[in-house]
């Protein structure tokens, strides 16, 4: 039996002039799991973020928050969390100000505002500099505040859009750990990222959408048995090298590497396996064209 469902898209369509940014767009999202929303620039992930958020109201289908109503009624938004892309934290406030300004919008007071600071400050590692203007933050100390805004609220549902963007190693780890937590506490996390091997590591199910539409979706290793392609086994001889196509890559090492007439003596010197993973569904299904 899955999992309670959170959020439903039901056939979104939006338009904007000619062109249309979410073509009847379908799918589910369920309680405590990372749902990946992934797709190439312009491909429709912001616009439809936009719709979940109430922000803006397609020309036809709905969303819903199950068992809470649509995201355009009011009351609806405040089970909602979003760390944007583009920071929205004030530099020129300091860390724990900025989460203050954060709570108080969401009608924390007192003792609880002071309690959720706290948290949130330790949860992204920045009790230490609560003190400092965001200003002096580092990229990556920027975005997690930003999650921590997002989280003021304890919303049960988490939109993140490209959180562990510019970040350094450090923060990029801090931040999926903490989503993952966040996850395992009972969050529902929607999150944008072109980094496929973050997504592959984070995310229990990911979407792909290109054009507006949805190209596939499902868990990571069913979407990439489906659509990653076989495995390539690269066999280098001296100065020559193939490539081979295969569901058996040990078998076509263990035939490069026994004595063959056609090989003219010459020995393998380096074998390569390039395993299907979700960035070859990605570049399957979206192409390898360059989206500026």
């Amino acid at each position: 039996m899955g999992r309670p469902i959170v959020l439903r898209l039901i056939n979104l369509r939006k338009t904007f002039g000619g062109l249309t940014a979410v073509d009847d767009l379908s799918l589910r999202v369920e309680r405590g799991e990372v749902f990946g929303l992934l797709g190439p620039n312009g491909a429709g992930k912001s616009t439809t973020l936009s719709m979940c958020l109430g922000l803006i109201a397609p020309d036809s289908g709905r969303v819903e928050l199950e068992g809470i109503g649509s995201p355009t009624e009011g009351h609806v938004r405040g089970h909602l969390g979003l760390a944007p892309q583009s920071l929205a934290i004030y530099d020129g406030l300091t860390g724990e100000e900025n989460l203050a300004f954060f709570g108080r919008l969401y009608g924390l007071r007192g003792a609880e505002l002071r309690r959720r600071i706290g948290a949130m400050l330790e949860l992204v590692g920045l009790a230490p500099r609560a003190a400092d203007r965001a200003g002096t933050y580092s990229g990556g100390m920027k975005r997690r505040l930003n999650l921590a805004a997002a989280m003021m609220h304890e919303p049960p549902l988490l939109l993140l859009d490209e959180p562990t963007a510019g970040v350094d190693p450090q923060s990029r780890n801090n931040i999926l750990d903490t989503v993952r937590s966040l996850a395992e506490r009972g969050h529902t996390v929607i999150y944008t990222t072109h980094y496929m091997e973050e997504a592959q590591r984070l995310c229990d199910r990911v979407g792909i959408i290109d054009k507006g539409r949805l190209l596939c979706v499902g868990g990571v290793r069913e979407v990439v048995q489906e659509h990653g392609g076989r495995t390539v086994v690269h066999i280098e001889r001296g100065d020559s090298a193939s490539r081979v196509e295969t569901d058996e890559p040990l078998r076509e090492i263990e035939r490069a590497l026994a004595p063959a007439p056609d090989a003219g003596g010459v020995a393998v010197t380096g074998v390569r396996i390039d395993r299907p993973d979700l960035e070859s569904v990605f570049l399957n299904l979206t192409g390898r064209r360059l989206r500026d």
